[in-house]
Order: structure tokens, then sequence, then C-alpha cells
């Protein structure tokens, strides 16, 4: 166990006692160092200093050559309660919550706030000194694979259940709103989760999955547990679907073989090679069912999906092996494993060869908390960046007072702030969806927003937690000082459940199965927020660019309809930007044309959409996605190469 070390926004008491004082020289203490350490005395003086001054210089000399470092170190910023403090979702809540759920919702918030700041936060510290450790073998050479987490780690499970970070969306005690309550309370959460909501986002996964298809008499007893507040009962699932073909390509990855049992179980036999939160309680997986000649079907048709519980009730692996952990860049405090299953006995939950089709909907569960868990750290890093603002002195004045970095955490600002406004309208939507609400026109923009989202969310991420880190000067590069376990988890959000160009490809599907009905949908609703918001004059410019980018999109999309498919392809990536900075863009102007908004969420509305809101437009205009184009790009990137 590694001795806990602060990360520099908490307190210490080293630092409280050069703050209060305690290791400096009194004032004259000090004056008198000063003037003493400047003499030049001769020898002759030398022999008037008496043998006590002699000592008496010696003592105050130690006090100053402290007192010299201390000038060194820099004031930590450090940042109140959570909930509190961000006007922005406090704004949002009280515009679109009914009162008696606000009150409710306000009350648990500010509580929860108070307790992230004095006693989880502390907890994420410790779960990034303490990794978890695999066993495996015991001391008399027996393989245990065992996978040791620290108490910190086991403790955040317990607050999970204990503020209900699952269970608030499946009670449903706000109707609607509860999605979007969970959601805020996990936006809170996750920076200081010590990378615990992780696991939380598959467990919420698994549990969407079991609802999904009718809480079945088996899975009962396992959807209980998912959605339990009581921290004994409560479990966390993985999701076992990436091999050591696979990555997103899971169609033609998936590897694992299910042989059926005559009691009507199966037993897996396979190799997953990228397990996360390998130290769940369950998990769902995807497997081919083998026939009697031991043939299994291919492509993503011969996939179906399996539950399986890890160990068994006296705590024996469920015929598993661990053959390692993942030694990765980011998310260090979590279990992820490369996992054999030798005959792992499991339970059949889709149809045979539905086995994707029914676990869609937890991957668009998971993808939501990619979007909540970029939204968070961007947050976090801001918050942390505007105090520091406020403490360190450069050039004869405070950060704050430097207009350029000013404008440097301004522009971050603008980000966070769009990007938590399309998170909660995603949440919005689910709620509705999930409390059967939802018209038809929200479930397609729905479909269409998750990917959108988690892809342009995810870049953001990673984009601002550097420019934050910046921010800090050198400190920002100092491993105790947290910030960049924030930024080395912040990278793992463009990769985790679809990369960028995986979730672009996927937004090209939703449009094309929909045969447009997803685009007239989205630029419908684009349409009433800016007759909204039109009604605002300081808003003005920011709708007449946000009309331009809309008039632009449906430029292309005509044009692209007479194109080759390969056109449609290379602008996917551009295409998903545009549709997320239009429709952030129409979101923060709707929030800005509240009768209560301040200047500042005008100023943010206006300064999203002086940036290009219609990429994919102008990158029509230059020719990128024809023939011609990925020519030339394989041209540039092989050019000259052995390759």
């Amino acid at each position: 166990m590694f001795a806990r070390r602060l990360p520099w926004w908490r307190s210490s008491a080293t630092i409280q006692a050069w703050q209060s004082g305690h290791f400096l020289p009194r004032p004259r203490d000090r004056c008198q160092a000063l003037s003493i350490k400047g003499i030049n005395t001769t020898a002759g003086q030398e022999q008037q200093v008496s043998t006590q001054e002699k000592q008496g210089l010696e003592d105050l000399e130690m006090p100053l050559a402290r007192r010299q470092t201390e000038t060194l170190f820099q004031e930590q910023p450090e940042t109140g309660n959570p909930y509190l403090e961000d006007t922005l979702l406090r704004s949002y809540l009280k515009t679109h919550l009914p009162p008696k759920v606000l009150e409710e919702v306000h009350q648990d918030l500010e509580r929860f706030g108070k307790r992230l700041l004095t006693k989880i936060q502390p907890l994420a510290w410790e779960c990034e000194l303490n990794p978890p450790v695999f066993r495996q073998y015991d001391a008399w050479g027996q393989r245990v694979d065992r996978i040791d987490t620290c108490s910190a780690w086991r403790r955040m499970k317990e607050i999970s259940a204990e503020e209900g970070l699952i269970a608030e969306a499946y009670e449903r005690r706000y109707s609607n709103w509860s999605r979007l309550f969970q959601a805020v309370k996990l936006y809170l959460f996750s920076s200081s989760s010590g990378g615990f909501s992780c696991p939380l986002a598959m467990t919420d996964g698994a549990a969407k999955v079991i609802e999904s298809l009718g809480i079945p008499g088996s899975l009962k007893n396992a959807f209980d547990h998912l959605t339990s507040r009581d921290p004994r009962k409560f479990w966390t699932s993985g999701q076992w679907m990436t091999e050591r073909r696979g990555g997103s390509d899971v169609a033609n990855g998936t590897e694992t073989v299910a042989r059926r049992q005559p009691d009507g179980s199966y037993r897996l036999y396979g190799f997953k090679w990228f397990t996360s939160a390998a130290d769940s309680d369950m998990a769902l997986t995807l497997a081919r069912i083998a026939d009697a000649e031991g043939q299994c079907p291919q492509g993503s048709r011969g996939l179906s999906l399996f539950f399986l519980r890890v160990r068994d009730e006296e705590g024996k692996l469920n015929s598993i092996q661990v053959q390692r952990l993942k030694d990765k860049l980011g998310t260090r405090q979590m279990a992820t494993a490369e996992l054999w299953l030798q005959g792992a006995r499991a339970e059949l939950i889709s149809a045979e060869g539905r086995g994707v089709a029914s676990i869609s909907s937890m991957l668009n569960i998971t993808r939501i908390h990619n979007v909540i868990g970029a939204v968070s750290s961007m947050r976090r890093m801001i918050s942390l960046s505007r105090d520091y603002a406020c403490r360190r002195v450069a050039f004869g004045k405070l950060l704050k007072d430097h207009p350029l970095h000013m404008q440097t955490i301004a522009r971050m600002e603008v980000q966070v702030r769009g990007a938590f406004l399309l998170l909660m309208d995603i949440m919005r939507l689910l709620g509705l969806a999930e409390t059967s609400q939802a018209s038809e026109q929200d479930l397609l923009l729905l479909r269409l927003l998750v990917p959108v989202a988690k892809l342009y969310t995810g870049k953001q991420a990673s984009a601002v937690a550097v420019e934050a880190m910046e921010s800090f000067g050198g400190q920002g590069y100092m491993e105790d000082t947290g910030l960049p376990v924030i930024l080395r988890d912040t990278l793992v959000l463009s990769i985790w459940e679809g990369t960028t160009n995986i979730l672009s490809l996927d937004v090209l599907r939703s449009l094309a199965k929909s045969q447009g009905q997803v685009m007239a949908v989205f630029l419908s609703t684009v349409q009433k927020k800016l007759a909204l918001a039109s009604g605002t004059a300081e808003l003005a410019p920011a709708v007449q660019r946000a009309q331009e980018a809309v008039g632009s999109l449906g430029q292309f999309l005509e044009k692209a309809g007479a194109e080759p498919t390969m056109g449609m392809e290379l602008a996917a990536r551009d295409l998903s930007y545009s549709l997320a900075r239009i429709y952030t863009g129409a979101l923060l102007m709707e929030h800005a044309a509240r009768p209560d908004a301040s200047p500042a969420d005008t100023c943010a509305a206006l300064r999203w959409c002086s940036q290009e809101l219609c990429p994919v437009a102008a990158g029509s205009v230059s020719g990128s996605y024809g023939v011609g184009a990925a020519r030339q790009d394989s041209a540039l990137v092989y050019g000259g190469s052995r390759l």
C-alpha cells in the first residue's frame, strides 16, 4: 500500500503550516535575518561577535533558507461544492424541472456536492495511488487469479449504491426527469470517482439490456442487484465484447464459442482481449453458438448475447483464467484484463443470432456515459484553472488580470457549456423514451444525437484537458498535482465505445436507415430553437450564422445524394462535426433566450456560433470527398515509403 499523498488542490498540513506562518520567523526576525545575510564582515569585526550571537545567526539562517524556498511554491487551487459552483447546471435545472422536482433535487445535489468535496475526492486520489494488482498464484503455487483492489475502490462501489447512481434511473420516482437527475449526479461524480464511473457505465448498460428484455424471471435477481441501493447487494457488470481480432469490428472479430449443455445452459470458450472492470460481479458477452457438428455461423447474425456470473457463491472463478492486467495509459484505477473462458457457465438471454441487436441498448447507455465523463472532466479542469488564475501571480499581477489568459479559459468555458447542454438534451429525450412519452421524432433525434455527442465531446474533452493543463504552467505537468491523471483519463473517451471514425459511420447509417427522416427531424428541431432565439436582439448574429450553416448543410446533403458512396464515407467525420456544432449552437441560443438568461449565456452562444458551424460544406467546396481526394490521401500517407 502506498502512503497516501494528497493532490495540491486538497488541503495538507504542510501547506497550512506555511500559510499560518508556523515555519516562518516573526516579522522582526525576518527583517533582521535579511539585513544580517547581506553583511560582509571583516576578520576584526567577526571577533566582536559573541558565541551567542553566532548561534543566533545560525538559527536565523535556517528559517531564511526555508523562506526563500517557500517563495517558489504556488498557492494551490481549491474548488467548493461542485453543484453550488456550477451556475449553468443550476440554471438549467431551474428552467426545465417542475418546481416540486427541483426542490427535492436541489436539496439532494447540494448534500451530494458536499459529500463529493469532503469524502469522495480524497478516495479518488487513493484509487489513483493504489491501482489494482493481479495475484496469479498464492504462496504455495496454487493458481488463484485474484485481482486485488484497494479499500478506496471498494468504498466507491458502496457510495455508488448509497447514492443510487444506477438505481435512480430505474426507480423513476421523478418520471421522465429521473434519467436527467441520474445524469446530473454522475456528471458531478465522474471526475471525482477515481475511475469508478466506468464500471457504473457498464452496470447501467447491463440493467438497460435486462429491462429491454422485459426482466425475465431468470434475470430478475441480477437486475435487482444491479439497481440496488444496498451496498451489500449492489453488483457491477462488465461488458466483454472485444477479442484479439475485435475492436469495433465485433461481427468479424468475435471467436468465442458457446456450447449448449443438457440442462439448457451454455459453456463459453474463447479469449476476451479487453475486459474493463474485470473485478465486476457479472458480465454480458457475445458468443457464437456451435451446432451439433461444432460449426458456428459467422458474421453479426451468428452472434448471441449471454449473461454470466464471474464467480460462484464461494468466490471461485467461473471457469475463467486471468491472463494479465492491461497496462494502460490512463484509467489505471480500474482493472482491465485479458481473460480465457474455459467453459464458463452462461445463460443465453437473446434470441439466437440476435446478440448485436440485443446489446445495442447497452451501447447506447455506455456511449451516453462517455459523454457524461467528457463533460465532467472538462468542467473539473476549468474549475481548477479559473481558481488558480485568482491565486497565481505572474509578471506582477494575477493570471485573471492577464487578458490573454482569460481569453484562453473563456474559450474552454464555451466548449464545456455547449457540451453540457448537448448532454442534458440527450438525457431529456432518453427520459421521455423510457417513460413512453417520446414521439417518433424524439426517438429519431435521440438515435442520431447519441453517436454525434459521443464522438464530438470525446474530442472536446482531450483538447480542453490539454489546454487547461497548460494554464498551470509547469505545475500542470507534475504527477502529484493530480492534473496529469485527468488528462490521461480523458484520452480514452474518443476510443472507448467506438472511435471517432467508427461513430461517424454510425451517424451515416442512422441517416440512411431512416431514409431521410432523421435529418428532417434534426433540421426542424434546430429551426424551432432558432425561431425562439430570433426574438432576442443580442442573439441576432448567432441566429444568422446558424441559419447560414443550416442552409449550407442542406445544400451539401442534396448534392451528396448524387455522389458515390465513397464520397459520403469521406465526409462522415466532417458531417458529424457539423451536426454537433449546429445543434449545440441552437441549444446555447435557446438557453440564452430565456427571460432570466445571464450575459454569460448570451456571450457563450455568440462565441460558439462564431466558429465554422458546417465544416462539411467547406470540405465539399474544396473537393475533400471525391475519388481523387481518396487517392491523394493514400499518396500523402504512403508516397515514397517502403509500404
